[in-house]
């Protein structure tokens, strides 16, 4: 299908997507499938500090412009303003807006895109229960009212995620673990999530994902107990370190056990997953991630129904907890269940 001259775009199709670390994992279903039905790079809007290092070796992005706030009135956002001086210079072409939020529909408007450009989500689409990159397939197939030259693409090879991690990150983590003397396998624990990113300790213990310290040590005493000459690595980022020392203290300041808050920048994170063992984890990002770079994995579910957020990839993954809906909480999940979901992963290819 190709439209005619008139319609022919004048700027590469636009991924308008501003979400957490695994949303913008799972987004690259999507530009992926874009790409190949323009036949083109895709820009993206989006916001947040990890997107940038998310997105940096994706093959099929273009330009990525970030806001630092949709809710914060226009006048005191310069960010925004960049946007819409970019979106005014860029020309037209699809833009594929993946937010039914109303602030970003207004600066795309504010920046010049038109209506009859726009791909937005129905509400059937909002309303039906999907993986996110099924969903995303589905999104990508559509195109706007104002029909742009397309080809024709089987959305199949494109629905997991990926992360690309360059040779550089691979050399450097080499380096990195040999000057840490971290050798053997390395059994990687997440036991934050966005909300102990960004506030830290102040996870409360009713939380839908909160996962008593001690049943982290139980499940890393199993771990080394089956691999004698492994390495337990705790996850996360610096505002995550108190929570990540609980869970060392609760098994006894082992040395096997190391606490990295401190020190996994995302390329260090990601070529660590791509060379992990596996992966114990709380339903977040980190979790996407290592789907994406097919480490086994165990996913602890709470609140968030695993039908719609579920990790997807090519290595093994087993999902425990999410059976009470709403009323799940991952502290519902017993030690042992986890132990014996880690033990039976099949070993990665």
């Amino acid at each position: 299908m190709v439209s005619s001259a008139g319609n022919r775009p004048t700027a590469p199709p636009l991924v308008v997507r501003c979400g957490a670390m695994g949303d913008m994992v799972m987004l690259t279903s999507l530009m992926r499938l874009v790409a190949a039905r323009h036949g083109s790079k895709v820009d993206v809007v989006s916001s947040g500090g990890w997107t940038a290092p998310v997105m940096a070796h994706e093959p099929t992005l273009g330009h990525l412009q970030l806001v630092t706030s949709r809710k914060t009135p226009y006048l005191f956002c310069p960010s925004q303003w960049e946007l819409v001086r970019w979106l005014r210079g860029r020309g037209r072409g699809p833009v594929y807006l993946c937010d039914p939020d109303p602030e970003i529909r207004r600066l795309l408007l504010r920046g010049g895109v038109r209506e009859e450009d726009l791909v937005e989500r129905t509400g059937e689409e909002l309303a039906t229960p999907m993986l996110w990159p099924d969903r995303w397939m589905l999104f990508g197939l559509r195109d706007p009212a104002r029909r742009y030259a397309v080809a024709e693409a089987d959305p199949a090879p494109f629905r997991l995620p990926r992360l690309v991690v360059p040779d550089a990150s691979r050399e450097a983590l080499a380096r990195w673990l040999e000057s840490e003397a971290l050798a053997g396998p390395l059994v990687l624990f997440q036991p934050g999530n966005k909300r102990t990113h960004k506030r830290g300790k102040v996870m409360t213990a009713d939380h839908p994902k909160h996962w008593e310290p001690e049943h982290w040590a139980a499940v890393a005493r199993a771990v080394l107990d089956e691999l004698p000459g492994a390495r337990v690595l705790l996850c996360g980022s610096p505002p995550e370190h108190p929570v990540l020392e609980d869970v060392r203290a609760a098994a006894g300041d082992e040395p096997r056990i190391r606490n990295l808050a401190n020190d996994l920048p995302i390329p260090r994170l990601f070529a660590l997953l791509e060379r992990a063992h596996s992966m114990v984890s709380v339903d977040t990002g980190p979790a996407h991630a290592a789907a994406a770079l097919g480490c086994p994995l165990v996913v602890l579910f709470g609140a968030a129904p695993p039908a719609l957020w579920r990790p997807v990839g090519s290595g093994p993954i087993a999902v425990l907890g999410g059976e009470r809906g709403a009323d799940s909480r991952v502290a519902d999940i017993a030690p042992q269940a986890v132990i014996e979901a880690w033990k039976s992963l099949p070993p990665r290819g």
